[in-house]
């Protein structure tokens, strides 16, 4: 047999073991190649020697110089590519040829012919193979935008890229409005994969079949078909399953599709293996592109046809025509039964049908095996797999008699293919075999993407192993149970080699990093070192399963460090660029100490004590308190308040005293129980921009440094105190809860309470005092650090709750849990912001303290009335804020912030109810909440239950304190189905039309797009004329449902009576576009369904009117409403 002496595969995984395998029953010496972070992959272990390419990732493998200097120096006289890296390389092949060694594959002139796909779309129309309608050339996108008019409202494109292949530089559009922003995007993926961002364009058929036939040639013109394989199970435009032969395939239309592709490789004198591919309706076949290398699912041509088709390419590439092979067509035998391949990915699928990746640590890696099961695949235990490549781990291959049978035996295989430690597709692939009818009228290229629900809903649990992942999950950790104190031992736990966590990289000092969401690799960097951003804005692309995601930053600030480069392939959470917020303020300065010269004995004496209140004189506690990144209560109370405003109540209190005291024992209990761990005052906040009239506010902090902040007998009274005078003098809170909750004992005698007053402190009123502030004045609850218990229901009856990031929150702490038979857990395990901020019970989160007060100064600024000193934003920016392409999202954020005063908007829950937007801000000077609809949300800005709560709480929150409401609707609907019910939608909902109709204060409505039914209702309080103006943009739609539902009902008999279906649809088509017609603002506001249809700059000058327009409020002797919600 005529093969090389020396074969070096320039690939790497199971393309790479499964070419190494014939090379070694073809007793042909091996070489693989590897990159330096890739040594552990399994390929490296099937050749006979495996050399490093000495470089990282995909670049490695794509290095044409270092392969070749390889492939010499170790005596190779030919590369195998496999597929993908270099396999489509004409400049690789012809430097192999350059060089004498033998490229497996075709010439690079029959590379570069089928590498431009508008030259084999040439090619294919001169043997007359029909070819979709399309430009097969490099266009622009004036004739793109051309050539998609031309095929009228039901037509579909798709943009290509001219040197492409494998799904990228891909984009099908349906919405011609979309053409422009698919150019783009097409184009700089295109100029990512290959180099060049030339594109050309060609009809869509979006229901049509992917079927390919795999071709075998010898150079001179002689060509044989190995038969044809069904692949339109795709998502993304990347195969999932693969079937051979294609199934349903009229044999008319077979032999047409066979005979196609046998010749145009004829006519390109194609040598080796190669696939042509075709899109299939039920009338019709068109010529898509051809492959010229070994496919992925070459392999169920294998098992149908016998033959060893990377044994055939070696020979071919040696000289061997298909002559000496013996191989013609008529020698070649119907298909053998039937195969299937499943590729066996690491990644879990979204709900819109995209992917997304995975990677880490393989802790079991167990293949299926049997009669007519095959796997190739490169896990094994112990591997960890790198972000820096594809995510196919492996692909099972069954083979059986017939489709029934390869089906079931294919999910049964699927079943006894254990992976563990790392996310695997596998119950996908198991849900799209239980799903799907393999049937040619039913199997399409986009059947994943349009029926992506179902298949995420259909479910298959059983497994055939043994799997220790599957096991009862333990609450926390195992302690000894006969010892009470082994709960506080318990440590944070750290994380396992099971548990794969993105590279710990360090930004400068100050600075916090911009992560990345998923694994993927970087495509482009938007910024330099020195920049500086706004909250939003892009800083990056990154490229996962081939689509580009533009990653933005979360604050404002200057860029100080960019830890990666473009190329660079990441897992999730790896920092990309490190910025340092704009809005850091200094450090804490403490006040001069007081001079105590002349002062009397008794006064000296008072203030000896009371400077041992503090922390000055507290200097362990305190520098314990700023090694932990934290300041005291003093520092956070002080900062709060106006210079010099604050005046403390109780700072001498201790937790226990005795009459005995001696003066030093009383020094000792002030300095161990200052104030019994509660600071507390009067003091002003914001008198620079309310005056001092409005300024007033009662401060409170636990002092974590006394007893960890938990609450005693003394304790409960201060705050009693305090709430009372908030309460009768109509003073806002502002209350720092760090702390421990109720606290076990309070004298010197642990456990011992010698004159017991009570058993379970069940009289105590703290939490009813501060409830009883609710509605009467603004509450603000800040936490960082653990609040557990007693201080954690008070933080959770305040109006707005702060919180750090560092912060961990839980009804009961560590040892109420643990005591309660649930298990042991780190205080940092209980309730943490990563649980607290998406629930929704924290309203801000923030870096740390110093940040915490300045949000809570900012908050309570709303609360306070007007301000003078204000400075609008340009409002002419609103005009383009609203695409004109009324399906794209946009950021209503941007929106906000630029009708508010400038650097007023204050968002609460910005990560619950990502459907609905509530914030304050200023107009004019004037406080104003707003509530908006989040079109860029998972529901497109339909109401949700999440949604409705956070709205319904908002609305109340400002009708208590009379600051007027600004709803911005883009709304279509609440939302629908059987999921959304599960959360008690119905009940949720309902608060806002309660809330709403119950409002008193001025409510102003403006239609920024979809306006519809009844969520758009609930978005007006009820009704728009109940409102003080209801105006809209131009983009305002307005209808009582969805549009499409709308005409679906209304019209329904008369679509029926349409039998045909494709007329059925275009009289549906119509309906709707002339219903959307109608739902336009102009209409809505010739029949005054809105007071009027304006310009968007023209908004706050209405804002404002209304609000001056408004009656001034009234002072109150009480209450508007009993309380304020607090969820």
């Amino acid at each position: 047999m005529n093969v090389p002496n020396h074969l070096l595969v320039a690939n790497r995984g199971e393309i790479a073991i499964r070419i190494l395998k014939t090379a070694t029953d073809l007793e042909i010496r091996t070489t693989a190649v590897f990159a330096t972070d890739d040594n552990l992959s399994l390929h490296t272990r099937h050749a006979d020697e495996a050399i490093d390419l000495e470089a990282t990732g995909v670049s490695a493998y794509l290095n044409h110089e270092r392969v070749i200097e390889i492939a010499q120096d170790s005596d190779c006289d030919a590369i195998h590519p496999g597929y993908g890296f270099l396999s489509e390389s004409s400049e690789f092949a012809e430097r192999c040829e350059a060089a004498g060694i033998t490229f497996i594959g075709p010439s690079s002139e029959t590379l570069s012919l089928f590498g431009d796909k508008a030259a084999a779309r040439a090619l294919a129309e001169s043997v007359d193979v029909p070819v979709l309608p399309g430009l097969s050339r490099k266009i622009s996108l004036a004739e793109a935008q051309e050539f998609a008019e031309s095929l009228g409202d039901t037509g579909a494109v798709m943009l290509k890229a001219i040197n492409g292949g494998g799904g990228r530089g891909m984009r099908p559009v349906f919405d011609f409005t979309e053409l422009e922003d698919s150019f783009t995007r097409a184009s700089s993926e295109a100029s990512q994969a290959f180099g060049s961002g030339d594109l050309y364009v060609e009809e869509l058929l979006p229901r049509a079949r992917h079927i390919e036939v795999q071709i075998l040639g010898d150079g001179t013109g002689e060509v044989i078909h190995l038969w044809d394989r069904e692949c339109s199970l795709q998502r993304q435009r990347q195969k999932l399953i693969e079937i051979a032969p294609a199934f349903d395939l009229p044999e008319k239309q077979r032999t047409q599709i066979l005979g196609a592709a046998v010749d145009i490789a004829s006519a390109a004198k194609y040598r080796g293996l190669c696939t042509i591919e075709f899109l299939v309706t039920d009338d019709r076949y068109v010529f898509m592109e051809a492959n010229a290398r070994l496919q992925v699912e070459h392999t169920v041509t294998e098992e149908i046809t016998g033959f060893d088709l990377v044994a055939l390419q070696l020979q071919i590439a040696a000289g061997a025509s298909l002559t000496d092979l013996k191989l013609s067509q008529t020698a070649i035998t119907k298909p053998r039964g039937v195969a299937l391949q499943a590729r066996v990915n690491l990644e879990s699928m979204n709900a819109d049908a995209t992917s997304r990746p995975a990677g880490g640590l393989i802790s079991a890696y167990e293949p299926p095996a049997g009669p007519g099961i095959r796997v190739d695949g490169y896990g094994y235990p112990g591997y960890v797999t790198s972000p820096h490549y594809d995510s196919l781990l492996a692909k099972l291959i069954v083979h059986a008699p017939d489709m029934n049978t390869v089906v079931r035996k294919t999910k049964r295989a699927l079943s006894e293919f254990r992976i563990e430690g790392v996310r695997s597709n596998i119950d996908f692939l198991t849900a799209l075999l239980i799903h799907t009818a393999f049937k040619g009228e039913v199997v399409h290229t986009r059947f994943i993407e349009e029926n992506i629900t179902d298949l995420l809903n259909t479910g298959d649990d059983s497994i055939r192993y043994f799997s220790r992942e599957r096991e009862i999950e333990k609450a926390g950790v195992d302690v000894d149970p006969d010892d009470p104190l082994a709960v506080l031992h318990v440590a944070r736990a750290t994380p396992t080699a099971a548990e794969p966590t993105a590279p710990v990289v360090q930004g400068p000092p100050g600075t916090s990093p911009v992560l990345s969401p998923m694994q993927g690799m970087i495509v482009e960097i938007s910024v330099s070192i020195g920049d500086t951003l706004q909250a939003e804005q892009p800083v990056a692309v990154l490229e996962a399963l081939k689509m580009e995601h533009v990653i933005t930053a979360p604050e404002s600030g200057l860029v100080r460090e960019i830890s990666l480069e473009v190329g660079d392939t990441i897992f999730e959470d790896t920092p990309i660029v490190f910025i340092e917020g704009q809005n850091i303020e200094g450090a804490y300065e403490a006040h001069t100490d007081i001079d105590y010269d002349a002062i009397r004995p008794d006064l000296a004496e008072i203030n000896h004590f009371q400077q041992l209140t503090k922390d000055e004189a507290r200097t362990e506690a305190t520098a314990k308190r700023h090694d932990a990144n934290k300041r005291t209560a003093r520092e956070n109370i002080y900062d709060l308040c106006d210079d010099g405003s604050f005046t403390e109540y109780g700072a001498l209190v201790t937790a226990t005293r005795q009459p005995k005291d001696t003066i030093e024992e009383i020094e000792e209990r002030i300095i161990r129980t200052a104030s019994d761990a509660m600071v507390m005052g009067i003091g002003r906040v914001n008198s620079d921009l309310v005056g001092r009239e409005n300024a007033r506010c009662v401060a409170m902090s636990y002092d974590y440094t006394v007893l960890a902040g938990t609450q005693g007998r003394k304790n409960h009274q201060k705050q009693d105190r305090m709430f009372i005078i908030a309460e009768k003098y109509r003073l806002p809170v502002v209350l720092y809860t760090e702390g421990g909750g109720g606290r076990t004992y309070n004298g010197r005698n642990p456990g011992i309470n010698t004159t017991a007053a009570m058993i379970g402190g069940l009289n105590t009123r703290t939490w009813r005092q501060l409830g009883k502030c609710s509605g009467l004045v603004p509450i603000v609850g800040i936490t960082s650090g653990f609040c557990f218990a007693g201080n954690v229901v008070l933080l959770g009856a305040c109006d707005v709750i702060i919180a750090t990031k560092d912060s961990s929150i839980g009804v009961g702490g560590p040892a109420m849990i643990e005591g309660g038979g649930l298990g042991a857990y780190a205080p940092g395990e209980v309730g943490p912001v990563s649980i607290q901020e998406p629930n929704g019970v924290m309203d801000i989160v923030v870096e740390d303290e110093a940040a915490a007060t300045a949000a809570a100064k900012h908050y309570l600024s709303f609360f306070q009335g007007n301000v003078t000193a204000w400075q609008a934003n340009e409002q002419r920016k609103l005009r383009h804020m609203v695409p004109e392409n009324r399906r794209a999202v946009y950021n209503i954020r941007e929106v906000i912030e630029t009708l508010a005063d400038k650097d007023t908007v204050l968002e609460l829950r910005p990560n619950f109810g990502l459907a609905m937007i509530t914030s304050f801000i200023r107009i004019e000077g004037k406080p104003v909440g707003v509530i908006a609809n989040n079109s860029n949300s998972p529901t497109g800005g339909a109401i949700d239950a999440d949604a409705a709560d956070k709205a319904a709480r908002f609305m109340q929150l400002c009708d208590a304190f009379d600051i007027p409401i600004l709803s911005l609707i883009d709304c279509p609907g609440n939302m629908v189905g059987p999921e959304a019910e599960k959360e008690a939608l119905i009940r949720h909902c309902g608060r806002m039309y309660v809330a709403g109709a119950n409002l008193t204060v001025p409510y102003f409505v403006v239609v920024v797009r979809k306006a519809y039914g009844l969520g758009a209702i609930a978005m007006a309080a009820g009704s728009f004329d109940e409102t003080m103006f209801a105006v809209s943009w131009p983009t305002g739609e307005f209808a009582g449902m969805g549009l499409e539902g709308q005409i679906k009902l209304g019209r329904r008999n008369e679509l029926a009576a349409i039998e045909n279906i494709q007329e059925r649809k275009a009289r549906y088509e119509k309906l709707v576009a002339n219903a959307y017609a109608w739902s336009r603002a102009l209409n809505a506001g010739t029949v005054f369904e809105v007071d009027d249809v304006i310009d968007p700059a023209e908004t706050r000058n209405w804002i404002a009117m209304g609000l001056n327009a408004a009656p001034p409020v009234l002072p109150r002797d009480g209450k508007k409403h009993g309380w304020v919600d607090t969820w």
